[in-house]
């Protein structure tokens, strides 16, 4: 078989990371030979490198819409984010935050330790869409019942497109804070209307960033008394530790490559292939993918294996070339019930059976063609 050596032939794990883009290789490099200096440092050298990454938090103010630049805080990614907003609203909000049930573990094992278990409400799930129920949200907002929100803006697993705009209204017209992962989101899909969304978290190796680096967004109002990591007045004194600016230079390059016109191209092309992927292991070997009732992201795809146990699959489409996974690989290989897939309505034995491939904008018709015949291949050999 013939493969393009310019990129990662059979890698379908793109929500758990994606290789480094060219764009951002680039200006990583670039920054790392200029700008290595301490921007808080107040030497020549120090001041320009201050200056740049200044410049760099204006350009991602304005990839959101954002008037105040003030309002990006750079950071390590979207665990400390999610931590430290978590940690903030818990000592800041009386009462109860109402958690979807099926959030990425950054997000709700964060909650359980700050709010405690007593002040969470699990948000249901309709197992069909995969999607967060905003109906019994509305009745909880109205009733006073609850002081915070998180909801996802697309859910890692599954790839079920959540309500985030609809649940941000809600908390802008009750005053409430609103926590928005959007790690999944960013970088695949439009991000009109996610700078008034309250507390928007993303993380740049999703998106061909780069490990080790991220941005959380304030809400225009009640951001001010944000603090998340201290020890040092970096970040407008939002997050202590030294800046690392190569890495918010890579993950703006990545960002700023990823135009809409492009991102649509993509997922009209990509979500053709998964749709015809799906259709073919559900005739032929009857995997169900999970989540096909609602918007899903353009490049996931979970589903249930026909027997044995996915570690198995993954085993042998790993030895023919293919980079799969079976789920959040935060979770991956403890052996615990996952959330998602118990409000999924899945049982434990079914858990133990679910894969989930994730592609990325440039993934060939011949990959998608290539892993549908291996797992075909691999379900003869587990009869």
């Amino acid at each position: 078989m013939n493969r393009d050596a310019s990129k990662v032939w059979g890698y379908f794990d793109h929500n758990a990371t994606a290789p480094m883009s060219a764009p951002a290789r680039e200006a990583w490099l670039e920054a790392s030979d200029r700008h290595w200096h301490n921007a808080s440092g107040l030497y020549p050298g120090a001041a320009l490198a201050r200056q740049a990454l200044e410049g760099l938090r204006e350009e991602l103010a304005d990839c959101f819409d954002v008037e105040d630049p003030e309002r990006v805080v750079f950071l390590s990614g979207a665990t400390e984010a999610n931590n430290a907003v978590l940690r903030h609203l818990a000592a800041s909000v009386d009462g109860c935050i109402a958690v979807s049930e099926i959030e990425h573990p950054c997000v709700a094992a964060a909650a359980a330790t700050s709010f405690g278990g007593g002040r969470i409400r699990p948000i249901p799930t309709d197992p069909a869409s995969g999607s967060a129920d905003v109906e019994t949200l509305a009745r909880w907002i109205d009733r006073g019942e609850v002081g915070a929100v998180a909801v996802m803006a697309a859910n890692n697993e599954t790839g079920a497109l959540q309500p985030w705009a609809e649940v941000a209204a809600l908390c802008r017209s009750a005053g409430l804070p609103f926590l928005c992962d959007a790690v999944q989101w960013v970088g695949r899909l439009p991000l009109a209307g996610l700078g008034d969304a309250g507390y928007v978290v993303g993380s740049a190796h999703k998106f061909g960033g780069g490990t080790g680096v991220g941005f959380l967004l304030l809400p225009e109002r009640g951001g001010e008394s944000f603090r998340g990591q201290i020890g040092g007045p970096q970040e407008h004194g939002r997050r202590g530790g030294t800046e690392n600016l190569p890495g918010v230079a890579a993950m703006l390059a990545a960002l700023r490559s990823l135009d809409d016109a492009g991102l649509a191209e993509a997922a009209a092309r990509q979500s053709e292939l998964r749709d015809a992927f799906e259709a073919r292991i559900a005739d032929g070997l009857g995997m169900r993918p999970l989540a096909d009732g609602g918007a899903r992201l353009w490049n996931t795809s979970m589903f249930v294996l026909p027997r044995g146990r996915n570690v198995q699959w993954l085993a042998r489409l790993g030895r023919r070339g293919f980079s799969v996974s079976t789920g959040s690989a935060c979770s991956a290989g403890r052996g615990n019930p996952s959330a998602v897939m118990a409000a999924m309505g899945l049982g434990f034995e079914e858990m133990g059976r679910v894969m989930r491939v994730s592609a990325g904008a440039d993934t060939g018709a011949d990959e998608w063609q290539a892993l549908a015949d291996a797992l075909a291949e691999i379900e003869g050999e587990m009869e």
